[in-house]
C-alpha cells in the first residue's frame, strides 16, 4: 500500500453525479473550504450544476465541472490519494462508472459510495477492487438534497483505516447534533454502512406511513383544515414524545404552504388553496426502481426472521398507491366506503390519543429496524454498535426523533453485550405499554370511520403478538402438522417449552394416510 498520507494533503474531492444530491454535496464541501471536481454522465446535469454554482455566493472552495470523465479523474492526481464520492442511482450505474475510471485508479485511492446501494453490491465491489489496493466504502447519506448541502447524516462502512483517514473531512461536512457531535461514525466492515442506511430508510417509511395516516385521520374524519393540522403538528413537534421530530416538523410546514396566484410553473399550480392539493396520492419510487432500500429491508427482515410489520405494511401501502390507474378501476369494482367525516364530541381527546399512537408506531418502527441491524450484525460479524446508529441519526437525517434518541442512546452505547430485542429494555417496554390503549382506540375509530391506518394498526397487532404468551399460531401449528407432518412441541414440557425455534419433537397422525 502507498505510504500513508496526511488528511491535510487532501484539498480536493471528486463527486460523481451532478443531480440534486451531488450538486448540493459539492456546495456543502465547497462552503467548508474544500475544492471540488464534479462529473456526470449527463452533460445537461453538468451544465445545470455549473449555472447553480455561478449563482451561489457562499462558496469558498473552487468547483470545477467536467464532461470528460478522464479529465475529471486527472484533476485529483496532484494529491497522494484520490477521494471520490459517488452520488448516483444504485445498481448498474455505479458499476458502469467504476468500469470507466478503473484504469485511472491507483493504490490508496478511496471511493465513498453515497448512493442507496444494496449492501451485497457494496461488498462485491470491495472484493473486486481489493487486488488494486483501492478502497470502496459503502456510505449511507441521509437527509435528502437539502441536508446534502447543510450537512447530512452519514454511515460509512468498509475498510476501517480508509474510513478513519477520510473521517475528518466527513465530520466537518456532516450534520451536528445539539451537543455539537458530528453525525457520522464508522459503522463496521464490509457492507455494514449501507445496511445501516437501508434500515434507516425502512424505519423512515414506517414513520412516514404513521404520519400520513394521522394527517388523513385529522383531515378526512375529524374535518380539520390544513392550517389546523399544521398547528397540531407544530405543537406535537414542540413538546412531549414527538418533540424535534423531523417528519412532524416538515409536516407542519407542508400543511401551511399556500399557493400563489401565479404558481411557480413547476409543482405549484395557479390559484388559491394549498400546494398539498396539487400532490397526487401515488408514491412511485418502488415502481420505477429509483429506490430499493425499503423493499430490501422488508426482504431482509423476512430472511433474517425479524418481525417488522410497521415497516412492511408501510411499504405495501405505498406499493398499492403507486399504480393509480389500476387502483381507480378497483375503486369502481369494490366500492369500498371512503373515509367518513364525523362530528366527534371528544375531538381534543382523540387528537391526544392520535399523537400517542403515532409515537408508539414510531417506537415500534425503531424497535423493528434496530433489531434487524442487530441480527444482521451478529450474522455477518460486523459488530455494529446500535448506540452509534442513534448518534448519527440525531440530526441531518429523516428519522430524527429526540425523545426516542434520548431514551435509547445511553442504553445502547453502554450495553455490555448486543441487545437483540429492544422490547426487553424497561424504558422501551414502559412507553409501549402506556401507549397501547391509544393505538387501540385510534385503530378502532379508524376502522369504524373507514380511515387508513396500516402502520398504526400493524403496530398495535405487533405489540399484541410479540407480547403474547400463547398465540393463535397454536392452531396453525396443528394444521401444519396435519397436512405436512411438520411436528410440534408440547406446552409445559422441559426442553420443549419454550425450547428452540426448530422442528418440534412430536407428530400426531390426525387422519390415516
Amino acid at each position: 500500500m502507498a505510504p500513508k498520507p496526511d488528511i491535510s494533503q487532501i484539498t480536493r474531492i471528486g463527486i460523481v453525479g451532478a443531480g440534486n444530491m451531488g450538486t448540493m454535496m459539492s456546495f456543502g464541501f465547497s462552503e467548508n473550504g474544500l475544492d471540488v471536481s464534479i462529473w456526470d454522465v449527463s452533460e445537461k446535469n453538468v451544465d445545470q450544476a455549473r449555472e447553480m454554482a455561478e449563482q451561489t455566493k457562499t462558496l469558498k472552495g473552487k468547483i470545477d465541472h467536467f464532461k470528460d470523465i478522464h479529465e475529471f479523474t486527472k484533476s485529483l492526481n496532484s494529491q497522494p490519494r484520490k477521494i471520490f464520492i459517488f452520488s448516483i442511482t444504485h445498481g448498474w450505474p455505479a458499476d458502469s462508472v467504476l468500469e470507466k475510471i478503473r484504469d485511472d485508479l491507483k493504490e490508496g485511492d478511496i471511493i465513498l459510495d453515497g448512493g442507496n446501494e444494496n449492501y451485497r453490491n457494496t461488498e462485491r465491489r470491495q472484493r473486486e477492487l481489493e487486488p488494486k489496493g483501492v478502497k470502496w466504502i459503502g456510505m449511507g447519506v441521509s437527509g435528502g438534497y437539502q441536508s446534502a448541502r447543510r450537512g447530512p447524516s452519514m454511515s460509512p462502512g468498509g475498510d476501517k483505516e480508509a474510513i478513519e483517514f477520510v473521517l475528518p473531512l466527513l465530520e466537518k461536512f456532516s450534520a451536528k447534533s445539539a451537543d455539537g457531535k458530528p453525525c457520522v461514525q464508522y459503522m463496521g466492515p464490509r457492507g455494514a454502512g449501507h445496511y445501516v442506511k437501508m434500515v434507516h430508510n425502512g424505519i423512515e417509511n414506517g414513520m412516514l406511513s404513521a404520519v400520513c395516516e394521522a394527517w388523513n385521520f385529522l383531515n378526512k374524519s375529524l374535518g380539520l383544515s390544513y392550517e389546523e393540522i399544521g398547528k397540531i403538528f407544530e405543537k406535537w413537534n414542540s413538546e412531549g414524545e414527538l418533540r424535534n421530530t423531523y417528519l412532524i416538523q416538515i409536516g407542519s410546514e407542508i400543511c401551511r404552504m399556500k399557493k400563489t396566484p401565479q404558481g411557480d410553473q413547476h409543482g405549484e399550480g395557479k390559484g388559491e388553496g394549498y400546494v398539498l392539493d396539487d400532490v397526487l396520492d401515488k408514491v412511485v419510487q418502488d415502481d420505477d426502481n429509483s429506490e430499493g432500500t425499503l423493499y430490501w429491508t422488508v426482504m431482509e427482515a423476512a430472511n433474517r426472521h425479524v418481525a417488522a410489520p410497521t415497516i412492511a405494511t408501510g411499504h405495501f401501502f405505498r406499493v398499492a398507491s403507486g399504480n393509480r390507474a389500476q387502483r381507480l378501476k378497483v375503486v369502481e369494482n369494490l366500492k369500498i366506503p371512503k373515509p367518513q367525516r364525523v362530528d366527534a364530541k371528544d375531538k381534543d381527546n382523540l387528537i391526544e390519543n392520535l399523537r400517542r399512537a403515532v409515537y408508539a408506531s414510531f417506537l415500534c418502527s425503531f424497535c423493528q429496524g434496530l433489531e434487524l441491524i442487530a441480527r444482521a450484525s451478529k450474522d455477518e460479524g460486523w459488530d455494529v454498535n446500535l448506540g452509534k446508529c442513534i448518534q448519527i441519526w440525531r440530526a441531518g437525517c429523516i428519522i430524527q426523533e429526540d425523545h426516542i434518541a434520548d431514551m435509547l442512546e445511553p442504553i445502547l452505547l453502554n450495553a455490555k453485550e448486543p441487545i437483540m430485542n429492544l422490547k426487553l429494555i424497561d424504558e422501551v417496554a414502559s412507553d409501549l405499554r402506556k401507549n397501547f390503549d391509544a393505538l387501540k382506540l385510534i385503530t378502532l375509530r379508524a376502522i369504524e370511520w373507514d380511515n387508513y391506518v396500516p402502520a398504526i394498526s400493524a403496530s398495535l397487532e405487533y405489540l399484541k403478538y410479540v407480547g403474547g404468551g400463547m398465540l393463535a399460531t397454536q392452531f396453525m401449528e396443528a394444521e401444519m402438522d396435519f397436512f405436512g407432518a411438520h411436528a410440534y412441541d408440547r406446552p409445559n414440557v422441559k426442553g420443549e417449552d419454550p425450547g428452540k425455534p426448530s422442528k418440534g419433537a412430536h407428530h400426531y397422525e390426525w387422519r390415516p394416510a
